[in-house]
């Protein structure tokens, strides 16, 4: 959830307690075995494990603990995950999309339909909320990653992507979802590695809401987030 920043949508909560860094690195483990199944355990042969270990990376999950994930993937009794998103309303009306990737879907929807229900949401079907987003890969770096705006604006030309976002906070890229990987590696080659590189939903229509709204919905994106299954929630707060 962006909140009052945007910036503040794709950096991790800095002072994260123990035990939600271990939820943390759980959750990109996941996602790494799963890339690594379904795909090449090479990750420069995979761009989706390629994106997971740069992710993991970028949370600071050990080496030893991406090389297990990897190293999971390839055994007889690895797990089968299922990806699935759901999609609802929080509180202020605020369109939300929670991606997932279960062992037991018919576990995971009630769970995340209870923490809809009692925190001021509505979950719907799958399509219910999906059109007022656009599918994008976006890819963070800080301002001083270029001597200014038209050195970033040649930089993004150059590499393919779409789009660019300034903000006080940093610059923000943004590619159609098959161009991701290939403007990502374009612009690490060129400026180095980015803040954070990811595929989301961006709200067609950014809702700004009051404090009072704000909080309500950002416990409810908490309580989803805490949810083991649940990779990532996206809402259309500005």
């Amino acid at each position: 959830m962006s909140g009052h920043s945007k910036w503040h949508n794709i950096m991790h909560k800095k002072g994260a307690a123990d035990a939600a860094r271990s939820g943390l690195f759980t959750k990109l483990a996941r996602e790494i075995t799963m890339a690594a199944k379904l795909g090449d355990p090479n990750p420069d042969n995979n761009p989706r494990l390629r994106l997971a270990i740069f992710n993991a990376r970028k949370n600071s999950m050990p080496n030893d603990n991406i090389k297990r994930a990897i190293e999971k993937s390839q055994g007889a009794n690895a797990e089968n995950y299922t990806v699935v998103r759901y999609e609802g309303y929080g509180p202020g009306n605020v369109p939300i999309i929670v991606e997932a990737m279960t062992d037991n879907p018919r576990r995971t929807v009630p769970e995340v339909r209870s923490i809809f229900a009692k925190n001021g949401g509505n979950m719907g079907e799958e399509g219910s909320v999906a059109f007022l987003f656009t599918k994008a890969g976006v890819i963070y770096y800080p301002l001083t990653v270029v001597k200014n705006e038209d050195a970033m604006t040649m930089a993004i030309m150059e590499a393919g992507a779409d789009d660019l976002e300034i903000s006080e906070d940093g610059y923000i890229v943004k590619t159609k979802p098959e161009d991701f990987m290939q403007v990502q590696k374009a612009l690490s080659d060129k400026l180095g590695e980015p803040e954070k590189a990811e595929l989301t939903w961006l709200p067609n229509m950014p809702m700004d809401l009051d404090d009072d709204t704000y909080a309500k919905l950002e416990k409810l994106v908490d309580l989803l987030d805490d949810n083991d299954d649940v990779q990532k929630v996206i809402t259309a707060a500005e």
